[in-house]
């Protein structure tokens, strides 16, 4: 009788620690599901093809869904046109709060080259489209994308496409002595 008491009751203790632990996943599940930043991130995450993970920066993704599908306008600077310089020149002013170049091949000068492996969220990656300089720029968001001002406006590309692929020139990060100095200004 004693050992048939014994295993009703670790099967009782056993059966409570299951719900208690069900129970406590749940909660933290919706804890982060109620959590607006954790809902934007998720957002943000499937609209742009991004992983979860990759998505650490919420800033620099709402600044780029604001500006999806405005058009590109060579020399642009507002929401009625922008080119690639432009668009990356503010976004880095307003995620990052760091004032770069206005023209790809001078922000190119102000970061140390990063091969593609490397790229993290944030980076640039620059272009030699069909010339022997740089002539385009966009922001790496993470799993091979890239947000940039291209003849389809605003949008979001794959550097795995053939065409980025192709002119694909490097990668870069602003060199730290640049934001420091950039930041002190």
């Amino acid at each position: 009788m004693g050992k048939k008491l014994i295993a009703a009751l670790l099967l009782m203790i056993s059966i409570v620690s299951s719900q208690a632990q069900t129970s406590k996943q749940n909660t933290i599940s919706s804890e982060k599901t109620e959590d607006p930043d954790n809902l934007a991130t998720e957002y943000f995450s499937q609209i742009m093809g991004v992983a979860l993970s990759a998505t650490s920066n919420l800033k620099l993704y709402q600044f780029i869904y604001d500006w999806i599908g405005t058009p590109y306008r060579y020399g642009g600077e507002s929401k009625k046109g922008i080119d690639c310089s432009a668009f990356t020149k503010a976004a880095y002013e307003k995620v990052f709060n760091v004032v770069i170049g206005r023209n790809s091949r001078n922000i190119f000068t102000m970061v140390n080259p990063i091969m593609k492996d490397d790229l993290q969220e944030g980076d640039l990656v620059f272009f030699k489209i069909k010339s022997s300089t740089i002539s385009h720029i966009g922001i790496y968001i993470g799993d091979n994308k890239f947000a940039h001002a291209s003849n389809k406006g605003v949008a979001i590309s794959n550097l795995n496409e053939p065409y980025y692929q192709r002119y694909f020139y490097k990668g870069g990060r602003l060199f730290e002595s640049v934001k420091e100095q950039l930041e002190d200004n």
